[in-house]
């Protein structure tokens, strides 16, 4: 008698684990790119940018602009490289600013 009760303890005790553990994981990624602009952004345009979820099946980084529009690009293409040098030294942790 006392096997069955603990083998559905262990069943549920299990089944309850790997639930929670796919709840945590979330539905997926929030923002994944799907189409890309080719052309060249102006960097005076750009404010920052974010890299887009591994989970996404095409890696891609996000341009903020300054009109608060999101553009995707393509994290290897030139532009898009220099592009990301500028913004990392433009906002370098820790420095303060003067306004």
């Amino acid at each position: 008698m006392a096997a069955p009760r603990l083998s559905l303890s262990v069943f549920v005790l299990m089944l309850a684990v790997i639930t929670l553990s796919e709840g945590l994981r979330g539905t997926g990624p929030k923002k994944c790119c799907f189409r890309f602009t080719e052309k060249a952004v102006p960097k005076e345009k750009v404010v920052s940018y974010v890299r887009t979820s591994q989970r996404c099946p095409q890696p891609a980084v996000l341009l903020n602009t300054v009109a608060g529009r999101q553009m995707c690009a393509r994290p290897s293409a030139p532009w898009v490289k220099d592009l990301i040098s500028y913004l990392n030294a433009k906002y370098i942790p820790g420095e303060t600013s003067n306004l």
